[in-house]
């Protein structure tokens, strides 16, 4: 980031925080802001932000923000990331605090909110390889498990969630809306033909589950949106596509191959089974779960991430966001492909 834009953009953030927090343009300084790596769907930065509240003494707050691309501005999104964030921490879930957030494109040139830094590591190849991580590895699916059944018990009738958040028109089961969603997008966005995606699109129908209790879905919880370190969990990430569906969604999601990073013998992440997974879940409060419909969702899950491919490849052909991450992840698009062909071979 050249160093007159650094600049003018923690002034900008300068101000907007110190007119949050009520005080003089003098008290709050942004210093060290950078750019971080990852974030395929939205963009990350750090910085560090003291705050002089007049006698109480200089506090200083490790920031990450959290932002849209230019060009990829989703009206609402980050005001809703920012609510979820404050509904996970009141139930219980690990989440980053958050302190700030504005739909404003004059404050950072697009909307964004500010988070604490969360000390840890976010690397599935690493959890899953270094010894240090031992422990964290023996207990990561009874985590995730009790976790998720954290997330499906807040309310989605909240204010602040309830208006927000999409969710299946009254009649239609979330698997129906999903499947809907899923072939809209890969139709219209897909620029060669996908014969495999076609096939799955008619046999999942065929295999919808019936219509559940729905619940707040996190949409893409997985082992790659959760921040760890040598004791356990300490955060869960990317809430961008949460939504009111079946909470089974977030089982099969979770159980998908790629998330596996090589380990296919432990079906959750390469850390655990599908039946310690179920175990945990329900267990702490969790729905009962359908052998099947978490079968359906796993394969629905696979077809979800065939068309995450094909739009983040989209993107970077229509310069919406060019960067070498999406234009790699375009080349992907056959692995959930050869997946699905599995899953459906293995049905039968």
């Amino acid at each position: 980031m050249p160093k007159a834009d650094r600049g003018r953009l923690q002034q900008s953030l300068a101000g907007f925080i110190a007119e949050k927090e009520g005080l003089g343009p003098d008290s709050v300084r942004v210093k060290e802001l950078s750019r971080l790596a990852g974030g395929a769907s939205r963009l990350l930065s750090s910085c560090a932000v003291e705050i002089d509240r007049a006698g109480a003494g200089i506090e200083r707050l490790e920031i990450v923000l959290r932002q849209d691309p230019p060009g990829r501005v989703s009206p609402g999104g980050m005001e809703l990331e920012f609510s979820l964030l404050e509904s996970a921490a009141r139930s219980g879930v690990p989440v980053p605090r958050v302190h700030w957030c504005s739909g404003d494109e004059a404050v950072l040139g697009s909307p964004f909110y500010a988070m604490d830094r969360v000390v840890g590591e976010a690397i599935p190849r690493r959890l899953l390889r270094d010894e240090a991580y031992a422990a964290t590895r023996a207990n990561m699916t009874q985590q995730l498990g009790s976790i998720l059944a954290r997330i499906h018990s807040i309310d989605t009738g909240e204010p602040a969630l309830r208006f927000g958040l999409a969710a299946p028109e009254p009649g239609v089961s979330p698997a129906a809306a999903e499947l809907e969603r899923l072939g809209q997008g890969y139709r219209a966005l897909a620029v060669e033909p996908h014969p495999v995606l076609d096939l799955a699109d008619r046999w999942l129908r065929e295999r919808s589950p019936p219509a559940p209790q729905t619940t707040l879905v996190h949409g893409d919880y997985r082992v790659g949106n959760v921040m760890f370190d040598e004791t356990g969990i300490q955060a869960i990430l990317d809430w961008e596509l949460a939504h009111v569906g079946d909470p089974i969604e977030d089982l099969g999601w979770l159980c998908v191959r790629a998330w596996r990073f090589g380990n296919d013998s432990l079906a959750v992440g390469g850390v655990g089974t599908r039946e310690e997974l179920v175990e945990a879940y329900e267990s702490a409060g969790g729905a009962q779960v359908d052998p099947q419909a978490l079968r359906f969702w796993e394969a629905c899950g696979n077809y979800k991430l065939a068309l995450v491919f094909i739009t983040q490849a989209r993107a970077y052909l229509d310069g919406a966001h060019p960067t070498v991450e999406l234009a790699s992840l375009g080349r992907r698009i056959a692995e959930p492909e050869a997946e699905l062909l599995r899953l459906m071979e293995e049905a039968g």
